[in-house]
């Protein structure tokens, strides 16, 4: 094993032997070199006042070397913030402007012990840091049973690690702490350990747990700390803010954070869906603990990945994300974009609570977030997306026999009620065997 690899795994399991035991053969293995190109790089930026040899980009003038057919769409930035790499953990002053916003953001994260943030290429990028530094073949992944497809990609097939469903909802259309609990007890019979991913508000249900459920969370969490089981707790924080109802408005890594030894808080977010900038890919990946020796070591880690896969992320787009939050224009206008966001789904609920649709679908509780789910009646859900499709040019996702994804997010509020009575009318057309 590499010498810096063992030093940081020294560091990992003397600060926290529980963390340690979480971590992959990958994340065991993997450390950023100090002794590199980017090492020697650096120094050379602080030293080299003459000339400076070392980093693979072309300069003139003193500038990053640019097209102008390139520059006069950015003019109002400087080459060196959009050409030039960005460090393999992001531009500084990016990383402390998000630091920030998550403090204000999450009023439970006052006074608790987490690293600064480290830049991802997006989210799923962030998730996959997870998987590799953490997941393995026998490990446990624990989702619920209405979830994004990409964690089975991302967990199960890329790094062998064994999902483990629970129910969404209990009985009573409840967040099911229960079902969770269970999923998680059930790991001490496992390796010992279980990842856990909290997507709130969830994709695709737009459901995010109240303030009682998301107590309840903690405590199944707490209870399979305290019985033995070592937690990597990620919250998937892609649709963070978008709360429209009596929900958790802050994330449940702040109170996961100093929870317990055995639990090891991540934090994955960022800008892609937050601040409307799906293109941009600016994530970030953020770990809780009370050691700063542990947190190091866990970045160092997580840089050798960085560089292993991508080297770094995207420069222009970690600078226009810091443009908007240093810009006092910021807080206003994503009020705007929330307000018309909660406007259409107070209108999808309103239309759904009418009674217009009754034995055609329920709908499952959805408070937040971009989307909603229908769980149809007596037809096939890939039936009525299809005849959807072809009869009346609209998309929908189906998941599974009966449910049916759809985005409010991206219809206007006056198109609302002309699509759910296609969909309606889609649905019909299945059960009369028009299609």
């Amino acid at each position: 094993m590499n010498p810096q690899a063992r030093q940081l795994n020294e560091t990992i399991e003397r600060e926290n032997a529980h963390v340690y035991a979480m971590l992959s053969d990958l994340g065991r293995a993997i450390y950023f070199p100090k002794v590199g190109i980017l090492s020697q790089s650096a120094e050379a930026r602080a030293k080299a006042n003459r000339f400076n040899a070392t980093i693979g980009i072309a300069l003139e003038k003193g500038v990053p070397m640019h097209l102008d057919v390139i520059q006069r769409t950015l003019s109002e930035y400087e080459p060196k913030d959009l050409y030039d790499y960005a460090p393999p953990a992001g531009k500084p002053d990016l990383r402390k402007a998000w630091r920030e916003k998550m403090l204000k953001d999450n009023p439970s994260l006052a006074g608790k012990s987490f690293g600064l943030p480290i830049a991802t290429n997006a989210l799923t990028h962030g998730l996959s840091i997870v998987a590799d530094l953490f997941a393995g073949p026998g490990d446990a992944v624990i989702i619920p049973d209405k979830n994004w497809e990409n964690y089975e990609l991302t967990f199960g097939i890329r790094r062998g690690a064994e999902i483990v469903h629970y129910p969404l909802y209990d009985e009573r259309n409840k967040f099911n702490s229960a079902g969770l609990r269970d999923a998680l007890l059930s790991c001490r019979n496992r390796s010992g350990k279980a990842i856990v991913i909290l997507n709130f508000p969830n994709n695709p249900t737009g459901y995010t747990p109240t303030r009682e459920e998301g107590d309840e969370i903690v405590a199944a969490i707490r209870d399979a700390a305290e019985a033995g089981v070592n937690v990597v707790a990620v919250t998937d924080d892609a649709y963070f803010a978008l709360f429209f109802e009596d929900s958790l408005h802050e994330s449940l890594f702040g109170k996961l954070a100093g929870l317990h030894p055995r639990v090891l808080p991540v934090k994955v977010d960022g800008a892609t869906k937050e601040e409307y900038v799906w293109g941009f890919r600016v994530g970030f990946i953020t770990f809780a603990s009370e050691s700063e020796a542990l947190l190091d070591a866990l970045e160092q880690k997580t840089l050798g990945i960085i560089r292993a896969t991508i080297s770094s992320g995207p420069h222009p787009s970690q600078t226009f994300v810091l443009r908007a939050l240093q810009s006092p224009d910021f807080e206003a206008q994503k009020l705007e974009k929330y307000n018309i966001m909660k406007g259409r789904a107070n209108r999808v609920k309103e239309l759904l609570d009418s009674g217009r649709y009754a034995g055609a679908w329920d709908y499952y509780p959805f408070n937040s977030g971009y989307f909603m789910c229908l769980k149809l009646n007596g037809v096939s859900a890939e039936q009525v997306r299809k005849r959807l499709l072809d009869a009346y040019g609209v998309g929908t996702i189906a998941l599974g026999e009966t449910d049916l994804r759809v985005a409010f997010s991206c219809i206007e509020e006056e198109h609302l009620e002309e699509l759910f009575d296609t969909i309606h009318r889609a649905v019909l057309d299945v059960k009369e065997g028009r299609a």
